[in-house]
């Protein structure tokens, strides 16, 4: 006899990341992860913890102290102003539980992060998505109605596009019944963070991640800026849902890289620097490419096939990013990898081109 238990499967579209490689030879520039190592001082704390793991047997500080309050002090605020989670996607997911509990929908842009329906489609939230403009552009304005809260990157993923700090205010300030987070995941390529704006807007969350400018993807080490009232709501679900969402070792990790300013700075400019140099490289080869405040690139090419370009460089041992979805499916991402690795993109290009 068989049961009916496969109607109560919970039936959803996942999120697909990037394609991964067991290829040690494979250039992967797919995943805008850092191409440089973390901090010096992170590779300290392994070096401990491999010494000595007796402390491993105890349970994490279940309120992140100690990476709370480096966090607090970089970024001028208070402790109670600051969550972390296992990556900025854990705390998105925590704050879509936390904030969007209205019968509204929700706003996000048409093209952005895909995780974000999922999220929605999981937590069963109603939304809506609002086009961006034939450029890929945000526009503040078409956020001026009612909802139930609000998210948008910025800059956005996959358009690299970034926008000036004045947008945030005119979405926060038309509506005040709504939270509005901004994910920052790739602020420190190129943007203005809104930290600051946490102080003046208490329904205004700000998230951002060790991933990306922190070399930390491995980690997995995101965190929150907002209101204490935002910020204790957040700390009520996590609670609710697993009081130890970060491990002991990623806690310390996480202190040590906050406190290397120095190298953290160091690792961002060289990456903005290969950014910039390889957008004029595949502009001089017919591309049109966005102007990037990312850690990658956004572009497609007057003549060819993106598809066509992406599968020509995997069998180069290449990975790039394409996305088979509408509107953006000439288009590619590259992510921004060292300078002998991008120099071997360019040339695979040029191959393409030339055969």
């Amino acid at each position: 006899m068989q049961g009916k238990w496969r109607e109560n499967l919970i039936k959803i579209k996942p999120y697909v990341a990037g394609e991964q490689s067991n290829d040690k030879d494979m250039i992967k520039l797919n995943a805008n992860e850092n191409p440089y190592p973390p901090s010096p001082q992170v590779k300290k704390v392994f070096e401990k913890y491999a010494q000595n793991s007796e402390g491993l047997k105890k349970y994490p500080n279940s309120d992140s102290v100690i990476l709370k309050d480096a966090i607090a002090q970089r970024y001028n605020v208070n402790r109670n102003n600051v969550f972390v989670g296992n990556g900025s996607d854990d705390v998105i997911a925590l704050s879509f539980m936390a904030f969007f509990n209205s019968d509204k929908p929700i706003l996000y842009p048409d093209i952005t992060y895909s995780f974000y329906p999922v999220w929605c489609s999981l937590i069963k939230i109603p939304y809506k998505t609002i086009p961006v403009d034939e450029n890929f552009e945000i526009h503040a304005e078409d956020y001026y109605t009612e909802n139930g809260g609000i998210i948008i990157p910025n800059p956005n993923a996959p358009t690299s596009i970034c926008k000036p700090l004045d947008f945030v205010i005119n979405i926060v300030e038309h509506n005040p019944d709504s939270v509005v987070i901004i994910d920052e995941a790739y602020v420190d390529f190129g943007g203005e963070s809104a930290v600051e704006l946490t102080k003046k807007y208490e329904n205004l969350l700000v998230t951002q991640t060790f991933s990306k400018s922190r070399s930390l993807a491995g980690m997995r080490i995101g965190f929150a800026i907002g209101s204490e009232e935002l910020i204790a709501t957040l700390e009520t679900v996590k609670n609710s849902y697993n009081s130890y969402v970060m491990d002991s070792i990623a806690l310390e990790v996480g202190t040590a890289s906050v406190n290397d300013e120095e190298y953290f700075k160091e690792c961002v400019n060289k990456v903005i620097a290969t950014r910039e140099r390889v957008r004029d490289e595949l502009i001089a080869l017919g591309f049109d490419v966005k102007k990037s405040a990312t850690n990658f690139l956004f572009a497609t090419h007057k003549e060819y096939s993106a598809k066509e370009i992406f599968e020509y460089l995997k069998t180069k041992k290449i990975f790039i990013r394409y996305f088979n979805v509408p509107r953006i499916d000439n288009y590619l991402r590259i992510s921004i990898g060292r300078d002998e690795e991008m120099d071997k993109m360019i040339a695979a290009m040029k191959e393409f081109f030339n055969k």
